[in-house]
This record gives C-alpha cells, structure tokens and sequence, in this order.
C-alpha cells in the first residue's frame, strides 16, 4: 500500500506544475527511462516466424479464396 499512497502524492505534485514543467519532467522520463533499456525498441526477429505457415497452402489458393467468399455470404 505505501506505494500506492506514493504515487498519489506523486500525481498531485505534479498537478500542481505548470503544462510546460509537466512536458519537461515527461521528457526527462523518457530520457532516463531509455538510458536503462526499459524503453528501448527491440528489433523483430524475423528468423522467428520461418516455417510457421508450412502447411497452410496445401490447397490451391484460388480454391481456399472462394471458400472464404462464399462463407460470407
């Protein structure tokens, strides 16, 4: 619970600045929050995903696309 109340206290101090104060503390945030690499972009791994679709195609495209036309009509 001791958190809970400390991030309350948190939020309304920060209520109390002004958009400009709130902006730069953002910023600020964002800054120190990259530099620990909680933040930071992770490339896909595209490796990942080779061979997921083996077997998908075993049907002729056009037929699986007119299947799915017709189911929805």
């Amino acid at each position: 619970m001791p958190k809970v109340v400390a991030m309350e206290k948190i939020e309304k101090e920060i209520g109390k600045l002004t958009p400009q104060q709130q902006l730069k503390l953002v910023e600020k945030l964002a800054h120190d929050l990259r530099k620990t690499g909680l933040a930071v972009k992770k490339e896909l791994d595209w490796k990942g995903l080779y061979g997921l679709g083996k077997g998908l195609w075993k049907e002729d495209a056009q037929t699986y696309i007119n299947k799915l036309r017709e189911d929805r009509t």
